[in-house]
Formats: structure tokens, sequence, C-alpha cells
């Protein structure tokens, strides 16, 4: 393949071991034309390192820090270890006008992967499973004999099989066993060239300096990535049949066409592991759901369009002509018909439906999670993992490396790094503090934004402009719940950086353990983050104002008090603000940011001029955006769950909004993760994490606060209160939710006034405030006890796992242990060199690692490739 002069490009053999290890330069493809491969053509790409050079002098270019003289030392030790571990590396290099990009192809060979995947406990076919796969929607409907247009035809679906741990000694027994090319995925050689890349050190251990991670976040390394299988553009000449995985999500699930169909969640998982399918499979499960929510809360909302024209305490606020005291302390007095509009719009969110809709989305809350943890049970013994946490997954490389000591796992029996409960405590408690500190800082912006709608309100009323008084309230609220916002998002930068700084530090012993601690840190923040303003509106705002001539103050200034609508509309607004608002940036963002990230670097590698030759793949995936992984998705998915269920009974529309963000959601995550994302190393998990606790943790809350939203935010309870001591009717109801202001204390203007509440003239409280205080409490405690009972019995009712799959479970540990019947044993040291003190053995220091890494693998570095076991 002939090379332009403008591009200087070279190749350049990383070392001189064999020629089959780094070929000729006569054929740069492999068989069928697969470019990725080394210059034999023959071994297979299976992870590539990058790092840039600047090529101005002696002086490096900005963001170009990778050329430095210690850089260059570290990278070459971390190479030469990398060889010593038996991976095979060749280098690329394509020469710029300012720079020079390095690419370092790795291949494992056999040897390497059998250790490893022995090692990790990599799952191995024993057989096919013949079983059909159904979605549960798609069951519903044959059943009812109803088309189903979600349902389409994904050619090439992935085989299921019945699978155990791998063991080399047992290869014969596992399928393709013969054929070593092709025996292990391509996502389980990602996943054991990647153990490789983070566990091999590049200096002093004690002091961290291992594993890929650390090289990159030290920009060592520009960047480490498995390659993608070809182009996801699908050739018009191509039958369905001989597309790539890539090419089939590009055209059956990343296109905007594909909206309304199922995902092909196994191809999902094929091409990009267990963690990032069961992320999709989690977000359309979800998405479906909100479908039945969605439909019941816009008929309760449009209920209330019916009420506008038909409800009686609506048409006697519209037709009054009741002076009401003023709001703020230069407001003047106001008209209570003045807010006729405001009150019936208000009707749209407060009606009697309401209650009907927070019991259903309570229950619908409860049962999404229970049907969630069967389908999850479900993917996850065919993916797997359903054992993956509790047996299989291995120590951090990070921890592996930087733990202190070693101890004997009680499941495995093999020696593990160990980090002492006692320190990790202590490390805990601290982040704890800083928890503390952030959600204190929170909690000063929320009183500060308070003191904003006041100081705004008061600006408006100085103005003297009749239109703008009109609508100081509004205009003060809407203000400060676009301000509200601004200060969330800002803080949720700060913090997320900080946690897991802070989590980094705890040293937890698995990946999942690391995950589910940093979700921890950031959610706690992140709820009190995004609700505070929503709960202070919510049982906060305008109940403790005092009355007139006895008003309550905070900082000299007056308590402030609901609008002339009422709390409940402003919770609404703000609902709309701050969970719209956010999903509406977050989508803008994940649309525009990728275009603008791709023409940025477009635009770097047009800087060497002249005619271009088409790029080899490793260079064009570089080009792609780099996978920041998955917890900004489930965590604006999990805020936006809290939003739809714990103030859905001031929002009856929340979920209709949810429902249509997601849609475009799963439309945007599956075009970037296909199109426009380098390939992400796969991952193993056996669930969503404790993203699922934290779910369930909502839908509690959710309970009690609607309950508590109902009776005190709602006018359902007062109105029910009122129709029960007036023969059910609600003529009067206005007047009787008034009270007179105390004499000599509005002005002489207007010497009697109307405010809300249940008081005589002389501020003390009435005998209906109490009576109707027992009712707010009565209907908290009944309302809250028939939902979490209804809950339980769907809980006890609905099966955590199908019966089907625990049939599949049997089956295959009865393949298993007929498989393994002679079971190697367990006692294997992980990381040798070790001195035994009382149960645990303290670990060497320096380069026990490097060490104990070659004297493992020495031998795979001297074999060929294609050496059998």
């Amino acid at each position: 393949m002939s090379r332009s002069k403008e591009d200087h490009t070279t190749l350049v053999a990383m070392t001189t071991k064999t020629d089959h290890q780094y070929g000729s330069m006569d054929n740069p493809l492999g068989p069928e034309g697969n470019p990725n491969v080394f210059q034999d053509g023959l071994t297979h790409v299976d992870f590539v390192l990058v790092w840039e050079e600047s090529l101005i002098g002696q002086k490096e270019e900005k963001g170009m820090s990778s050329s430095g003289p210690a850089h260059s030392i570290k990278r070459e030790e971390f190479l030469s270890r990398l060889r010593d571990a038996g991976l095979l590396l060749e280098q690329r290099e394509r020469l710029q006008l300012k720079r020079k990009v390095c690419y370092v192809l790795l291949n494992a060979p056999w040897r390497v992967l059998c250790y490893y995947a022995e090692e990790l406990s990599l799952r191995a076919p024993l057989q096919v499973v013949q079983t059909p796969n159904y979605n549960w929607s798609e069951k519903i409907l044959e059943r009812l004999s109803i088309p189903n247009l979600m349902s389409q035809h994904v050619p090439n679906p992935p085989p299921d099989f019945y699978t155990c741990p791998f063991r080399t000694t047992k290869l014969d027994r596992f399928l393709d066993s013969d054929n070593k090319e092709t025996f292990f995925k391509m996502t389980q050689r990602h996943q054991l060239l990647y153990e490789i890349l983070a566990r091999t050190p590049y200096g002093d251990v004690t002091r961290g300096e291992v594993g890929v991670d650390r090289l990159l976040s030290e920009e060592v390394f520009s960047a480490a990535y498995p390659l993608h299988e070809g182009s996801y553009e699908v050739p018009g000449w191509v039958s369905s049949d001989r597309l790539s995985v890539r090419q089939v999500l590009f055209q059956y699930w990343a296109r905007w066409g594909s909206w309304y169909r199922y995902q092909p969640l196994d191809h999902i998982r094929d091409y990009f592991g267990e963690k990032i399918a069961l992320y999709f499979a989690w977000l359309g499960f979800y998405t479906g759901w909100l479908l039945p929510a969605a439909v019941v809360g816009t008929v309760v909302f449009l209920f209330g369009f019916w009420l506008i024209n038909t409800d009686i305490p609506a048409k006697e606020l519209c037709h009054s002509d009741i002076i009401m005291c003023p709001l703020c302390n230069i407001c003047s007095h106001w008209n209570l018909s003045s807010i006729c509009l405001t009150f019936k719009v208000g009707l749209l969110f407060d009606n009697g439906g309401t209650v009907f809709f927070s019991v259903f989305m309570a229950l619908w809350s409860v049962t999404f999670l229970e049907f969630w943890k069967r389908s999850c049970s479900g993917l996850t013994h065919r993916w797997d993992c359903s054992q993956y946490q509790e047996v299989e997954e291995r120590p951090r490389p990070e921890f592996t490396a930087m733990a202190p000591m070693t101890t004997r796992n009680p499941v495995t029996g093999a020696e593990e790094p160990y980090f002492p409960e006692t320190q990790r405590l202590r490390r805990t408690l601290t982040g704890c503090m800083v928890i503390i500190v952030m959600v204190a800082m929170v909690l000063m912006f929320l009183i500060a934004i308070i003191l904003y709608r006041t100081i705004i309100s008061v600006i408006i009323y100085k103005t003297q402009n009749t239109f703008l008084i009109l609508s100081a309230s509004r205009i003060a609220s809407l203000t400060g719940s676009v301000l509200n916002l601004l200060v969330i998002l800002t803080l949720s930068r700060i913090y997320i950086s900080l946690a897991y700084i802070l989590t980094r530090w705890e040293m937890h012993r698995t990946q999942s353990k690391y995950e589910d601690m940093f979700i921890l840190k950031v959610f706690i923040f992140q709820f009190v983050n995004f609700y505070s303003s929503p709960v202070y509106i919510t049982f906060f705002k305008g109940r403790f104002v005092g009355y007139p001539g006895n008003y309550n103050r905070l900082f000299g200034i007056r308590n402030e008090d609901c609008g002339p609508g009422g709390c409940l509309i402003e919770l609404a607004q703000e609902l709309l603000v701050i969970m719209v608002g956010k999903q509406l940036i977050n989508n803008i963002q994940e649309f525009i940011s990728p275009k603008l990230k791709g023409w940025w670097q477009a635009r770097k590698e047009e800087e060497g001029g002249g005619e271009k030759e088409p790029l080899l793949p490793w260079e064009t995936d570089y080009q792609l955006l780099v996978c920041e992984g998955l917890f900004s998705e489930y965590l604006e998915m999990v805020l936006q769950f809290g939003f739809i269920t714990i103030f859905v009974a001031a929002c009856p529309l929340a979920p209709l909004f949810a429902l249509f963000n997601n849609w475009l959601e799963i439309r945007l995550d599956a075009h970037k993760f296909v199109c426009e994302y380098r390939r992400p190393v796969a991952e193993r998990v056996q669930n969503i994490g404790i993203w699922f606790t934290i779910l369930q943790l909502i839908a509690h809350l959710a309970v009690l606060s609607n309950a508590f939203l109902l009776a005190f935010s709602s006018s359902f309870v007062p109105r029910l209160y009122y129709s029960w001591t007036h023969d059910g009717s609600l003529t009067g109801y206005i007047n009787s939710t008034l009270s007179y202001a105390p004499h000599n204390t509005t002005g002489q203007s207007h010497p009697i006034c109307r405010y809300r509440g249940y008081r005589d003239q002389k501020g003390n409280y009435l005998p209906e405030f109490f009576q109707l205080l027992a009712l707010r409490l009565t209907f908290i405690i009944v309302f809250e006890h028939v939902v979490f009972l209804s809950g339980r019995l769907i809980d006890l009712m609905v099966p955590d796992v199908p019966e089907e799959v625990e049939m599949k479970i049997k089956r295959e540990f009865y393949m298993a242990k007929e498989a393994l019947a002679e079971n190697q044993s367990a006692d294997r040291t992980l990381i040798p060199g070790q001195i035994d003190v009382g149960g645990l053995r303290l670990r060497g220091t320096g380069t026990l690692l490097q060490s104990s890494l070659m004297n493992v693998l020495k031998p795979f570095s001297d074999q060929s490739k294609e050496t059998s076991t």
C-alpha cells in the first residue's frame, strides 16, 4: 500500500523478536480484508495504546505532555513489562506537521489468554440452549392476538449456551475448543488484555504506580482502547446475514427509524459486554413501564379541564370581591378575584384525580421494581452473570497493587490482597464529613435563593409598574427556579470530582463495591441538591408565616409565603423547570457535544496538509470520543424516577415528559456507543448494582411524600372535610379557608382584609384547624398503610426468579459438575512472596508484583503464538 509523503507515515517494530510477531510490510490486511491485524496479516489486534509527541523543536506543544522525558521512561518500563508478561507488541507511527502519533498494537497469545481466563473465571460454552427468548410485552400481545409493531427480526442472533468456568485441563470438553482463534470472544479477549494492562506496574507499587489507568491520568498515554469491528455504515449490496455486529446494531438499533422497535439486547451484550447491555435493558424496561403511567397521568390532567368550568370554589373565587392582606411588607392589598386564572390552572394539577394517581404511581413503582427483578434474573443468567459478584469477581487491579497484606478468600480459597477494615472505616467516616459539608453548602444556597425571591418581589413592587406588580410572585418564583437549576448543575460537577477522589482513597476491594460507594456518595449529595427546593416548597413554604401583625422573620426578612395561587402550582412549576430543564440541557449536550468534539478532532488531523490516504482502524478509532461510563446515564434516569414518584401528586404530566425524554435518550445513547465512542472494555455485572437499592428507597419515600403532599399542600383534604360538614356541598368553601386580620394591623386604607388560615380575629386557632389537622394525619396513616400493604402483596405474588430460569440454573449446574468432575485445587496464590502473620500475610514491596508476573508468565513470552495448550 503506497503512502503519501505528506503523511510521513512510518512503521517501526517495537522489538526484534520474530518475523511472525511483527510480519512484513507486504500484507497490511488480514484474511478477507480484515485490517485489524499486525503486519503479518494474521495476528489480531486485541488492544491499542496511543501517545503523542511534539515535533516543534525541543519545546512541547500544548496538550502533548506525553512526550516528556519522565513520561518516556515510564512508558518504556510499562511496555517492557508487558512484553515480559507474554504480550505481542507492534508499534506504528504517523508523522504530521506538528506532532507524531504513536500507536502500540497489542495481542495476547493463546497461552496467556488461557492463564488469565482461568484466573478470572471466564465462562466457556458447554452446550447450545435451544429455548427461545421472548420479551415480556411480546408475550402479552401474543396472548391477546394483537399485532406487535415493536417486534423486528434482527439477523445473526448470538446463540445462548450452557456455560461453566474455564479450565485449561478440561479444554476438550468445551464447544469449539479446537479453534483457538474464535474460542474466546472478542469481548473476552478485551477483558483479559485490560486485566493485564491494569495489573502491570511501571514503577514503585507501594506508591500506586501500576496500571494503564494511572498512566492515562498522568498523560503518559493519550488513549487505551480495543478496536471496533469495522465500520458501522451498511453497504447497500451486503445481505443482512453478512453484516457485522456493529453494522447490525446501527441498522436495527442506533438509527432514529428504530425508535419504536425492541432493542437487540443479545447483540448489544455480544459487542459491548454485559454492563452496557444491562443498562439498556433496564432503560428500555423502564421506558416501557412509563407508558401506562403517562396515559393515566394525562387522563388525570385532562380531568382538570372539566373541573375548571364545573368547580364551585373556582366560580366563587372568580366572582368574589374579597380584599386580601399584603403578601410582603411593602406590598399592597389585592383582590382575591385577580388570581382567577391562576386558581383555575391550579385545578389541572390539584383535583380529586390526584389522589387516585398518587396511589396508582406508588403501586406502579413497586410493581415495576418487582418485575424488573424477574427480568434481570433471566437476563443475567442467560448472559452468565447470575453469580458473578458473589463468587467470580476479582479484586480491583489498583487494590491488588496497593493493599499492604494478603489473606485467603473464604469462598475460592485463593490468596488475595487485603486492606484492614478499621482503616477503611476511618477513611469512609472522613468521606462522610465531606458529604455533610457539601450538603450544608447546598442548604446555604437554598436559603440564598429563598432570600433572592423575597428581594426580587420587593424590587418589583418598588417599580410601581402595574403589570410587573401583578406578576411579581410568578416572576420571582420562575427566575428563582432557573437560578436554582444553574446552582444545581454547577455544584454537581464539583462534587462528582471530589467523590471520585474520596472513593479511590477508601481502597475498596472489588470494582462493584468501589462503584457502589461512589454512586452512594454522589446520590446522597444529588438527592439533597435536586430535591431540596421542591421539598421546601412542599413542606415548609407558607407554613411558618404567622399572621398580620405577628409575622415570623428570617434574617430580619418576613418568611416567604405561598403565591396568590397557592404552593402546589409553584411546586408543579419548580418540577417542570428542574426536571424538564435538566433533561433538555442534557439531551442538547449529548447531541451537540459529540459533534463539536468530532469536528475539532478532524480539524486537528488536517493540520498536516496535503492529500491524505485512508486511515487505519486504530487511527480511525483514536479520533472517536472516550466513553466515560454509565454513571451519568444512570444518575439522570434515577433522579427522573424520583421526580415522577416523590412529587407526582403535584404534576401528573411528569411521567409523560419522562416517556418522551427516554425515547430520545435511548436513541442518543445508542448512536453514541455505536458511532461516536471508542469501543469500551466489556465488563461483567450481576445486576444494576446499588442503583436498584436506591430505586427501592425512592419508591418508599414516594409513598410518604405523596401522603404528606396530599394532606398538607393539596386542597383535597380541606375540601373533603368541608363537604362532610356541609351536607356534601362546597358552596362557601373559599370563605371558610380565609380568616380576618386583627384590627389596626394592615393600615387605614383597608381596615379589613383576609388571609389564608383558620384563626379568629385575635390570631388564635379555631377548632376547625385542629379537626382538619386530625383528619390530615389520619389520611396520611391510611394512605401509607394501604399502599405499603398492597406493595407487600405484590412482592409476595411476583417471584424474583421465573420458574424456567430456575430450571435452566439447575441444568447448567449439573452440566458444569459433569464437565469439571476433576476440579483443580483452589489453593493457588495470586501474588507470591508474602510473610505469614497470624491469619494474614504481609505483602512484599518494591518490585514484588513485577517479579511474580515474570515468574508466572516468563515461559509464555518465549513461546510462539500458535503453541498448543
